[in-house]
């Protein structure tokens, strides 16, 4: 699924492409366990991992058209210092990752914001966005995009193999103030509504 190039004050954001710099990048994003502590992969350890994430994530979601994979780029530069994925099945899963110098510069809400004006554009009716209860600066994230919490659910998380309680958060793009993704809560029996 072939993207345009989306930009913002001080970002770009733009496919991943196969290219050393792009897996250099990958890398210095992908290593880092603090910045993958609640993300669904362990650390990558080389530039080979890199390359191979790149495939199996990135660009194969790219030629099966199932979702988007944006690298976050300061416009300066062009090299990658984050992401933003979104996924074409029905939940819309939004998620992203950013270096950790990167942090506390709102580069994510900048990026997020951009990418949500761009899926409403081409007709998208929702997203839907996940946190662990303990990771709660992306829970920040997204009620700063205007996602509003629905509920929360356990699910023995792979391939980490380790339980983890989630927030689901949800944003209407349509404005159909009704409409909850249900089927988190409906496929793990631990769910329950917080006093968020």
């Amino acid at each position: 699924m072939v993207i345009s190039m989306l930009k913002t004050n001080r970002l770009i954001l733009r496919e991943f492409e196969s290219t050393q710099s792009d897996y250099q990048a990958i890398f210095s994003i992908m290593s880092d366990k603090e910045v993958n502590k609640y993300l669904p992969w362990f650390p990558i350890k080389s530039t080979d991992d890199a390359k191979e994430f790149y495939k199996k994530r990135m660009l194969s979601k790219y030629e099966r058209k199932s979702g988007y994979f944006f690298a976050i780029c300061m416009k300066e530069d062009n090299i990658p210092i984050g992401y933003i994925t979104v996924g074409c099945e029905t939940s819309h899963d939004f998620g992203y990752g950013l270096k950790k110098e990167h942090w506390n510069k709102g580069i994510v809400t900048e990026a997020s914001e951009e990418v949500i004006k761009f899926l409403k554009l081409i007709g998208w009716k929702y997203i839907t966005a996940t946190h662990d209860i303990y990771n709660e600066a992306s829970g920040k994230v997204m009620q700063k995009l205007g996602m509003e919490y629905k509920y929360s659910y356990e699910e023995q998380w792979q391939p980490k193999n380790i339980t983890v309680t989630f927030r689901m958060y949800q944003l209407n793009l349509d404005g159909d103030r009704e409409r909850v993704y249900k089927e988190y809560w409906n496929k793990h029996p631990v769910h329950f509504i917080e006093d968020i």
